[in-house]
């Protein structure tokens, strides 16, 4: 045994996981459980002088993400959400999550939660990095959480999320239990897998949580996985190693797990509030120095334990015996000295209380363990895989270092614009709105500006090129008079003229052209509409348009020709885009033409056209 034990006496790597805030904490007035015994075993080790021996780390605080790799959504959402102020409108959810007398909600519950299992998971995650041999958080150990429910002053269970987090590197990790309760929750949660070995020493028969038979041993997978060793009342030291240390030994001969984690509840010492064996705190903590005699990597928990002097001063020795520090009888001054008197001593003695567990009793459970223990393989394997990515909730954890301070530029770049993404197809390609808008009229303002300056051009060019229609071919110069005819009429109504006609009759206007010698007129009619102002086009300098007064009454000459222009517009419009490229190129080979006649433009009296009403400006025609 001490072979396989090892028994090294070379100093240990430990690391101490204490958050100040966990003292703060309290579960209701008349309750057993007081979270104000960490604060008494963290004064103790100070004043003891253990936190120069170790590492002492402020644990991070576990998110809701982290907690729901065991527990359900439900249940840590019901968590987060409850407090004292809302718990009758969540009636219904603490029937159904078995909060209540044992697990009261009190303010800051979820808040202690964190503290505990975020402990458990960086003890945890520093055993795995190889950073420490021995990592203790006296906060955690709540084994009685289950996943879906609270259970036994426990709400959300660390054990579990650390186990968790020690198989991505371990294949087997051994669980022992040696609170008086048995340890429910862990067992539950690896009950049908061979990969975590629980095994627990605890009260059997009529005491909470009722589980823990010696038949209780696992099914499908982790069949003979689960060891449990149910116990009487006043079991003393010498019968209570008497059964530890062999059937531990054999799991680790046989079992050879990666890591331990071992629960110190201590609520299995001599004069607890809620225990009934007669340990002592040597006892107690010589199941502890057995454990870390194996030398694997191991976690240490805290657990049970409601006289909280007696609390305070097993786990301060089971610290220092971690360490291999010797702590003298006496307690040094502290701040919590009152609380341990009379004797003011670092010892929890056993009393006078008869033992229930006979030997006979002892050897028959002994010998059924062992009996459970042969059914499993030797060092059951695991196959080999990558180890699983060790990741961190970028939302919900701050990684940032709080002593350096980022500027509001710096932030800046951090931060996507929002026209930086494209359109999701779940948003249905609708782009956002604002943008939209913005774009749309930024687009409809450039293409304004472009079509004025096409038009200019447009029109200098058809000025131009009217003049050059007369020495070109019959076709030509048809097609060149109807292109100018169709841009003088948009010049005319690009002028700023306000008016207002009937919607029955439609005014024709004849243009006459005499860029030399010849003269042509053409007809065309003015779309009849509300309201037109828009400005004319400084480019045409060469033209004049005089505006008469129509002749309303007769109108069947101007119906007859508003049929025959509408049947031509067809044909004009086709045309023009040609004529546009034509004109271009005719302008650049007559460069030299000196004719410069102007281009007089006139409304047809003859026609009958609808009464125009002026507003009180004149009619500025720009030259």
């Amino acid at each position: 045994m001490a072979t396989l034990a090892g028994h090294s006496k070379s100093k240990k790597r430990v690391s101490y996981f204490y958050d100040e805030d966990v003292g703060n904490f309290t579960y209701g007035q008349g309750h057993p459980m007081k979270p104000h015994r960490m604060r008494m075993v963290h004064d103790l080790v100070v004043n003891y002088n253990l936190f120069k021996k170790m590492e002492v780390l402020s644990p991070k605080r576990a998110t809701p993400r982290q907690m729901t790799r065991f527990h359900t959504d439900e249940y840590i959402d019901f968590l987060c959400r409850v407090t004292p102020q809302n718990v009758e409108e969540l009636s219904m959810q603490q029937t159904r999550f078995n909060v209540g007398e044992d697990c009261p909600i009190f303010e800051g519950l979820f808040e202690f939660c964190t503290i505990s299992a975020g402990g458990s998971i960086d003890a945890a995650n520093k055993l795995t990095g190889g950073e420490s041999d021995i990592a203790i958080n006296w906060s955690g150990g709540l084994h009685h959480a289950k996943r879906f429910e609270a259970s036994g002053f426990c709400y959300v269970n660390d054990i579990v999320l650390a186990i968790l987090e020690l198989l991505r590197y371990h294949q087997r990790v051994l669980y022992i239990d040696i609170d008086i309760h048995h340890g429910d929750g862990v067992e539950e949660a690896f009950y049908t897998t061979d990969r975590v070995l629980t095994c627990s020493f605890h009260k059997f028969g009529q005491f909470f949580p009722g589980t823990g038979d010696v038949s209780d041993v696992g099914i499908g997978t982790g069949k003979h996985y689960a060891v449990n060793f149910p116990l009487k009342d006043g079991m003393d030291d010498w019968n209570y190693q008497n059964v530890f240390r062999p059937v531990v030994e054999h799991i680790m001969g046989w079992y050879r797990p990666g890591a331990v984690v071992l629960q110190c509840g201590a609520d299995s010492l001599a004069g607890d509030r809620l225990g009934c064996f007669n340990l002592s705190m040597k006892g107690h903590a010589a199941c502890v120095e057995f454990v870390k005699g194996f030398n694997l990597p191991m976690l240490v928990v805290g657990g049970g334990g409601y006289t909280i002097r007696n609390v305070a001063r097993a786990w301060t020795y089971e610290t220092g015996l971690l360490l291999g520090e010797h702590l003298s009888e006496d307690l040094p001054y502290n701040n919590f000295l009152e609380y341990y008197g009379p004797e003011y001593k670092l010892d929890v003695p056993a009393n006078n209380m008869e033992n229930m567990n006979t030997p006979a009793y002892l050897a028959d459970m002994k010998a059924k363990v062992f009996e459970n223990l042969r059914n499993i393989p030797f060092a059951p394997s695991v196959q080999m895989q990558q180890v699983p990515y060790d990741y961190e909730s970028e939302e919900e954890e701050d990684n940032e270092n709080p002593d350096i301070r980022m500027s509001q530029r710096q932030r800046n770049t951090l931060v996507v614009p929002e026209n930086e993404l494209s359109d999701s197809e779940d948003e249905g390609n609708r782009r956002n709105e604002r943008n939209y808008n913005s774009n749309g009229r930024e687009s409809s303002s450039r293409k304004s500006r472009a079509s004025h300056k096409n038009s200019s051009n447009e029109h200098e060019g058809r000025s131009t090129s009217s003049r050059t229609h007369k020495s070109s071919s019959g076709v030509r110069e048809k097609d060149g008079r109807k292109m100018l005819k169709t841009r003088l009429i948009d010049d005319v109504l690009n002028t700023s003229i306000r008016r207002t006609s009937p919607s029955v009759d439609r005014p024709s206007i004849m243009v006459t052209s005499s860029p030399s010698t010849n003269t042509s007129t053409s007809k065309h009619t003015i779309p009849s509409g509300p309201e037109v102002a828009t400005k004319q086009e400084p480019e045409i300098l060469d033209s004049t348009v005089s505006l008469t007064q129509p002749q309303v009454e007769d109108t069947t000459k101007t119906n007859d020709n508003t049929n025959n222009v509408d049947n031509n517009e067809n044909d004009d419009d086709e045309n023009n885009n040609n004529d546009i490229k034509d004109n271009k190129e005719e302008i650049k080979d007559e460069n030299n033409d000196k004719s410069n006649e102007p281009v007089a433009m006139e409304i047809d009296t003859n026609e009958s056209l609808p009464e125009i009403k002026r507003e009180p400006e004149d009619v500025v025609m720009q030259q």
